[in-house]
């Protein structure tokens, strides 16, 4: 009865914060995960979390329980993401690089070279999700990071592209072409590892 209780005391809306004591132990790797796949290097994850935390104990009486503890502090990281993404923008021009691995996909003439395969990944399939989303990790390490900010913040945090371009600094052309390459880099990665098949190849 003390473990359903227990279960049942856990799920239970709070508009407490748990104690500190255990944050790490409950929230630590969710985070560090959720950092991790958008900056990167493990460094500046574990620090961003770290600055999560205390910015979270320094501001606990601010939750309110509107929503789940782990949420609340998810938001508090999504914050220190974007500031990190602009100390690292701020002695940076806004000249876009070119991307050999892109360019290498187009001919002299902007032809593909071998058009992409119909991306079919099922949202829905959670055994994908188990083996695409270590794949998306190591995918994501692969891209230069003008483009990942692009990517994560426009389409893992579904950030409008005037906010990006805002938080990045950059115009509205530098970003759609950013995000474009990202796009390309990532399908082409991912193919590579056996996503992204349609269902008749999958099937063959």
């Amino acid at each position: 009865m003390g473990a359903n209780q227990s279960s049942a005391e856990y799920r239970q809306p709070s508009t407490e914060a748990p104690p500190a004591a255990v944050w790490v132990a409950q929230f630590g790797d969710l985070l560090f995960r959720y950092a991790l796949l958008r900056v990167v290097d493990r460094g500046a994850a574990e620090e961003l979390v770290q600055e999560t935390f205390l910015a979270a104990l320094q501001g606990r009486d601010k939750f309110k329980g509107q929503s789940e503890f782990s949420t609340w502090l998810v938001g508090i990281l999504k914050y220190k993401i974007l500031d990190h993404f602009r100390r690292g923008r701020r002695n940076q021009t806004e000249t876009l690089p070119e991307d050999p691995v892109v360019d290498a996909m187009f001919s002299a003439h902007g032809k593909w070279k071998k058009f992409p395969r119909r991306w079919h990944v099922d949202p829905q399939d959670s055994a994908m999700d188990l083996e695409l989303l270590p794949a998306l990790e190591r995918c994501m390490e692969a891209l230069p990071e003008s483009q990942r900010q692009a990517f994560v913040l426009s389409v893992m945090d579904d950030e409008q592209p005037t906010v990006v371009c805002k938080m990045l600094g950059i115009s509205s052309t530098n970003f759609y072409v950013l995000l474009h390459r990202a796009r390309l880099r990532l399908r082409d990665c991912l193919e590579k590892k056996g996503f992204g098949q349609s269902d008749a190849m999958k099937g063959g």
